[in-house]
């Protein structure tokens, strides 16, 4: 071995490996390099695909030596070419702000390529933004299915607080840069101005002692009542509520003025529930009460304020329940009308919570509703209706100062509360059983009858008739009235039927029949 060959440097050992690397590369070597590393003209198609143009040396906001400088890299990414091509050209995009950065953490480019079936799955149908849509792409696949979620599970409060906070931070900030501009402006003119673009920030225990900032207020319509858009119902699937229950559940009420829900069943157990879907433990259960050998079959808050709870069976008694106190009563007989009101479990209140309408026992050839004080349960009056089957239904008018009465046989009766008898007959057309009856759209109508514009009447044929009340009057009811609209989607009797706060749209449905629930707009 020769031992001074290998330390001087200068020898031939290595100056013949320098030499032997900057040798022509063949063709293998070359393909092998480019399909490594790339070249320039596959740089340059990437550029295109990007939307990016060749273009940069003249774009504001770039600097002329970083482009020579990429310009110089990009032409010794290879040394074989003898021919420089020109100064790279590029257009850059604009760049992103912090706020599209921070939406999403990545980005999966399959999703640009697949297609989602939304009939197909019975169960993403509730993604659908019409009937008719079906396919959608991967990436708005993804955006429906955020929205859904947080549908059901809405942001905590302390993640909307801290949004909140940011979002006025950034408004702060941004006065002040503005403030710091226009002041370097006018120092030369020796003024200064200190302000924040108008910003007013309330103190701390001022804050603290309006709870009302931190609960969203409801939009009103400076041109009043908003109509809704025809054949547009938008509907949201929320929580179950309750869980496991240890019966059906028979009967439900919403609190007038809080996100309470109240329900009931064969199981003698009267529930509260609070309204919230905030996770971890949507709808959370407030408190229940139980009552012995009382299966419930109707529970209702007291309007207008909702501080009482009555609730009855089929017994010959019902209780109330005093939310603020916690004190339950039992009301276990009307003196003189023992034998007229052998069960309560049929009863409504007036929308004034003054007045409470039970329905009697049916007797042959009619009926009879005993009408009690709300808040001191003593008799004040009777309804009586003479016809063939007895009561069907009846419905307090919307001002509470009357009851609107139907017979099984078509027959309906309108009672006016304040002269304690009835202003009016009229026969529902085409009556075969009738079942139910509603009344809605308050403010409508004729005001001596309670000022409701719409009443509907439900058969067992699953018939429903739309009367419109407007020109009805106490003394002008007509004797057998033609119905606005009849809708005639039910196969199976009618077994319930509601309207909306405004009038505006009509549910009716059977419990006959799976699936047997129907909408519709209440006009004519």
């Amino acid at each position: 071995m020769n031992v001074d060959a290998i330390d001087g440097r200068s020898s031939d050992g290595f100056e013949g490996f320098e030499s032997e690397g900057k040798e022509a590369k063949d063709i293998t070597e070359f393909e092998l390099e480019k399909a490594v590393f790339g070249d320039q003209a596959g740089f340059y198609e990437q550029l295109k695909e990007h939307g990016i143009s060749r273009d940069i040396r003249n774009q504001p906001g770039i600097i002329q030596e970083d482009v020579e400088d990429a310009a110089d890299d990009l032409h010794l990414l290879n040394d074989a070419d003898t021919v420089r091509t020109s100064p790279l050209e590029l257009s850059l995009p604009e760049r992103e702000s912090s706020s599209d950065r921070s939406e999403v953490a990545w980005h999966d480019s399959d999703d640009d390529h697949i297609m989602v079936s939304l009939q197909n799955n019975p169960r993403l149908r509730k993604l659908r933004n019409y009937e008719g849509e079906d396919l959608v792409s991967g990436n708005e696949y993804t955006k429906r299915l955020r929205r859904q979620f947080e549908r059901l599970y809405p942001a905590p409060d302390w993640a909307s607080r801290t949004r909140d906070h940011e979002n006025q931070t950034g408004n702060i900030n941004r006065s002040f840069n503005t403030f710091h501009a226009s002041s370097q402006d006018s120092s030369s003119e020796g003024e200064m101005s200190v302000g924040f673009g108008g910003i007013s920030v309330p103190p701390l225990a001022k804050l603290l002692q309006t709870p009302g900032a931190f609960v969203q207020a409801k939009a009103h319509s400076s041109t009043g009542k908003r109509k809704l858009r025809p054949e547009l119902i938008d509907m949201q699937r929320a929580k179950d509520v309750g869980g496991a229950q240890p019966s059906a559940i028979t009967s439900l009420d919403f609190h007038p003025n809080h996100p309470l829900l109240l329900s009931s069943g064969p199981a003698s157990t009267v529930f509260l529930h609070h309204i919230s879907s905030q996770p971890p433990n949507p709808n959370p259960l407030l408190t229940s009460l139980h009552i012995s050998s009382t299966p419930l079959t109707t529970t209702v808050f007291q309007p207008p304020n909702g501080t009482k709870i009555l609730f009855a069976g089929r017994r010959r008694y019902f209780h109330s329940w005093d939310l603020s106190s916690g004190r339950v009563e039992k009301v276990s007989r009307l003196y003189g009308h023992q034998q007229e009101q052998k069960s309560m479990e049929r009863f409504k209140l007036s929308s004034c919570g003054r007045w409470m309408a039970l329905a009697g026992s049916p007797r042959k050839g009619g009926g009879v509703i005993n009408v009690l004080n709300a808040h001191t349960m003593q008799w004040v009056a009777e309804v009586r209706v003479e016809g063939k089957g007895g009561i069907a239904d009846f419905e307090w008018w919307g001002d509470g100062e009357g009851l609107m009465v139907l017979g099984k046989g078509g027959e309906a009766v309108e009672w006016d509360g304040r002269q304690k008898k009835i202003v009016g007959r009229w026969v529902d057309e085409g009556a075969v059983g009738t079942t139910i009856v509603a009344m809605g759209g308050r403010g409508g109508g004729a005001k001596d009858l309670g000022a409701d514009k719409w009443v509907a009447v439900g058969s067992s044929s699953g018939i429903v008739n739309l009367y419109d009340r407007k020109s009805w009057s106490g003394g002008q009811i007509p004797t057998n009235p033609k119905p606005t609209r009849m809708f005639d989607q039910l196969t199976t009797p009618t077994s319930h039927l509601a309207f909306s706060a405004d009038g505006q749209l009509m549910v009716m449905a059977s419990r006959w029949k799976r699936d047997a629930l129907r909408l519709s707009e209440s006009k004519p």
